[in-house]
C-alpha cells in the first residue's frame, strides 16, 4: 500500500501480555503472533506512568498521558476533600479516542471490550463496553439494539473474570478461559457481521491469569513449587489465545494491517509494602484511635489536624499531602510544600527491605511525568521495589512487609514493558523496533488509514522503514 496505508486496521489487545512469553527466552509456541512479527515488525511497548489498565488503554487510544487525561488509576479523587475516591469509567475520559476521530472522517469502527468504554458513547459503528461494566443488565452496547443481537449470537457477554483473587484455582482457570472464548466469539461475530474500517478487541483474561497463577508458573517466583498442577497454565493460555488470533486474522482480509498490543507487562510480585503503616510509624499519618487489627485506611478515623500525608494502596502507591488552603484541614504550609514533599520522597526511596538492603523504591513527581496535570493528581507516585512489591494500604499492622496482597491472593505486579506486533502497511519482515510507547498506537492507526494525526497527540506514528 502507498505510504504504508491499508484498507482496514485490526487491533487485538491482550491486557498484561508479557514480552518474556512472546519474544523472550521463555517464549511459548505462538505461531500466529510470531508469524506476524516475522512478516512485519515487533518490539517492547513502553506503558504509561502508572503501568496499569486504567489509564493505560485510554492513553494508548487517545495519545494523551494520564495527567492530560486527569486519570491516575481505577479510582481517583474528585476534588481536594477527604471523600472516597470515584471509579474512572468512560465518563472520566474527555479526550477523543481513535474511534471518535475516525467517526469524524466517515470511517466505521467496531470496538469490543476495551477498558473505560462503559457507559457507551455514540460512534460511527458498534461498541461493546469493557470490564468496568457493572453487569449484563446494563446498557453496554452502542447502538442499544446490539446488546440483544450479540446475546442471541454468542450467549451472555462476559465482561471480566469474577472473583479472580481466589484460592479456588481450578474454577478460576475455567473462568479465565471462558472469558477468552466468549470475547473471541463475540469478535468473530461482529467482524463478519458489521461493516468496519477499524476493529479492536481486548481480552482481559491474560491479566487475570497472571495475577492468579504467576507463582505456579514462574520458577523465579519466591513461592514457586516445581511440579504443581498449574505449572503450564501460562503456556496453555497463551497458546490458546494464539489459536484464536489465528482464526480471527483471516476474517479481516488481505488489505488489513494487524496490530497486537498489551497495555503493560507483568512480573512476579514478591510481596507488599504497608505504605500507610510506614507513614504512621514515621509520624506523617495520624489516626484518632489505633485499630485493633489490620484494616484498610478508609475504615479508620484519621486525625486530619495532625496528618501530613496519606496513601492509597494498589500496584503502585499514590501519596497525597494534606496542604493548608487546599485540603479542608490541611497542615502542610504552602510555603513548605516543596521541601516537605522532596523530604518525604527521599525517605520513601530509602526504605530498606525486609532483609535490610535497599528495597529500590522509585518516586515520581507528576509535573515531571506528564505534559500537563488535570484533575487531582497524587503529590507523589511510588513504585515499590521497582514494581516487585505492591503498595498495601492497610493500617494497624505489626510489620511493614506482607507476602500477600491485601485485597486477596495475587502473585503478580505490573511491569513497564508490554508487547507490540504489527504486520501490514509495508513493514519490513521481522524488524525489531525500539523506543515505542503506548501513546504511539493511536497515531499509527490513523496514519495507516490515511487520517490526519491531531497536532495535540503526544505519540507519533510507528515508522518501521
Amino acid at each position: 500500500m502507498p505510504d504504508g496505508r491499508v484498507q482496514r486496521v485490526l487491533v487485538i489487545g491482550l491486557d498484561c501480555a508479557a514480552p518474556r512469553f512472546v519474544f523472550g527466552e521463555d517464549r511459548f509456541d505462538l505461531p500466529n503472533i510470531q508469524a506476524l512479527a516475522a512478516n512485519g515488525c515487533w518490539g517492547l511497548l513502553r506503558s504509561t506512568d502508572p503501568p496499569i489498565t486504567v489509564p493505560a488503554w485510554a492513553s494508548m487510544l487517545s495519545s494523551k498521558d494520564p495527567g492530560t487525561l486527569g486519570c491516575y488509576g481505577f479510582r481517583n479523587r474528585r476534588d481536594y476533600s477527604y471523600a472516597e475516591l470515584s471509579t474512572a469509567d468512560a465518563t472520566a475520559i474527555r479526550e477523543p479516542r481513535v474511534w471518535d476521530i475516525l467517526s469524524q472522517h466517515g470511517l466505521r469502527s467496531v470496538v469490543v471490550g476495551v477498558p473505560q468504554t462503559y457507559p457507551p458513547r455514540p460512534l460511527l459503528g458498534s461498541l461493546v463496553s469493557g470490564f468496568l461494566t457493572p453487569n449484563a443488565d446494563a446498557a453496554f452496547t452502542y447502538p442499544k439494539s446490539l446488546k440483544h443481537e450479540l446475546t442471541r449470537a454468542v450467549g451472555e457477554f462476559l465482561f471480566d473474570v469474577r472473583d479472580f483473587r481466589t484460592d479456588d484455582k481450578p474454577q478460576l482457570l475455567e473462568r479465565i478461559h471462558a472469558l477468552m472464548e466468549n470475547r473471541f466469539a463475540a469478535a468473530k461475530y461482529l467482524m463478519t457481521g458489521k461493516p468496519w474500517d477499524f476493529f479492536m478487541v481486548v481480552d482481559m483474561g491474560m491479566d487475570r491469569l497472571h495475577h492468579g497463577f504467576w507463582r505456579f508458573c514462574d520458577p523465579r517466583h519466591p513461592r514457586y513449587e516445581p511440579g504443581n498442577a498449574f505449572e503450564h497454565a501460562f503456556r496453555d493460555y497463551y497458546e490458546a489465545v494464539d489459536r484464536r488470533i489465528g482464526e480471527l486474522i483471516p476474517l479481516a482480509g488481505e488489505d488489513t494491517a494487524v496490530i497486537i498490543v498489551s497495555d503493560h507487562g507483568a512480573k512476579a510480585m514478591v510481596g507488599g509494602l504497608c505504605i500507610n503503616q510506614w507513614l504512621i510509624d514515621e509520624g506523617d499519618l495520624c489516626l484518632k484511635v489505633p485499630p485493633p487489627e489490620p484494616q484498610p485506611l478508609e475504615h479508620r478515623d484519621i486525625d486530619w489536624t495532625r496528618t501530613r500525608a496519606w496513601s492509597t494502596g494498589g500496584y503502585y502507591a499514590r501519596i497525597f499531602l494534606n496542604v493548608q488552603g487546599r485540603e479542608p484541614s490541611g497542615v502542610v504550609e504552602a510555603s513548605e510544600y516543596e521541601n516537605y514533599r522532596r523530604n518525604l520522597a527521599d525517605r520513601i526511596e530509602r526504605i530498606p527491605g525486609p532483609d535490610g538492603s535497599a528495597l529500590g523504591n522509585r518516586v515520581l513527581l507528576p509535573e515531571s511525568s506528564y505534559r500537563r496535570i488535570n484533575g487531582v493528581a497524587p503529590d507523589l507516585l511510588v513504585y515499590c521495589g521497582d514494581l516487585a512489591w505492591r503498595a498495601v494500604g492497610l493500617v494497624g499492622t505489626d510489620r511493614l512487609f506482607t507476602e500477600n496482597n491485601d485485597t486477596g491472593p495475587d502473585d503478580a505486579n505490573h511491569a513497564m514493558d508490554g508487547i507490540f506486533v504489527m504486520a501490514g502497511g509495508g513493514e519490513p519482515g521481522g524488524k525489531r523496533l525500539r523506543g515505542i510507547g503506548v501513546m504511539d498506537i493511536a497515531p499509527t492507526i490513523l496514519h495507516l488509514l490515511g487520517v490526519p494525526v491531531p497536532h495535540d497527540f503526544q505519540g507519533k506514528a510507528v515508522q518501521s522503514g
